[in-house]
């Protein structure tokens, strides 16, 4: 296998065409921390390491790049707001291929949060394929807060390639959080 090098993105599309009505919008945020030219901190972003395949593409053309961006990624991010469903989107497909095929570990982001230091509290958010992952310990999660530098942190630390999680439900600790600024 190829040396693993991206950081694979995912989220609920929220059956919207239009990506402000969606969880898109997290994504888009992520782009716009890794393109600001104050920032010292850059990913690969596997999303631009594949070709781009289209809204209105066939299932199984979106699945075979799915598993070409997830094959070429080193960890991933798994962004969650109080709107992603447990079940029925493509969000469910990517956590388990990226959990049972390619033994990613997953960055848990989620929106609306300045702290998460007791992840099982927020379940309620977790897609059913994550649950299941969590709750059969084949997932190595740690579980942020979406906010830059706790993101950029994990990226940096959790990888094929680097250091392990080592648990499902694993966090930063409040006194992270404390020097991140964010409690």
């Amino acid at each position: 296998m190829a040396y693993r090098t991206g950081t694979y993105f995912a989220f609920d599309g929220l059956g919207q065409a239009d990506p402000t009505k969606s969880d898109f919008k997290y994504y888009a945020t992520v782009q716009g921390w890794n393109a600001n030219k104050g920032v010292e901190f850059k990913f690969a972003n596997s999303h631009e390491k594949a070709s781009a395949v289209r809204d209105s593409s066939k299932v199984e053309t979106l699945k075979a790049s799915i598993r070409q961006r997830l094959a070429a990624s080193k960890n991933m991010v798994v962004i969650l707001s109080r709107s992603t469903r447990k079940s029925g989107s493509m969000l469910s497909y990517e956590i388990e291929k990226a959990v049972d095929r390619y033994q990613l570990p997953l960055i848990v982001a989620y929106t609306g949060y300045d702290a998460v230091v007791k992840p099982d509290e927020l379940s309620f958010m977790w897609p059913n394929t994550l649950t299941e992952r969590i709750r059969n310990r084949t997932a190595q999660a740690i579980h942020i807060p979406f906010r830059q530098a706790a993101l950029f942190n994990a990226i940096s630390r959790f990888t094929v390639n680097g250091e392990s999680i080592g648990s499902p439900l694993q966090f930063y600790s409040w006194d992270a959080h404390k020097e991140w600024g964010y409690v």
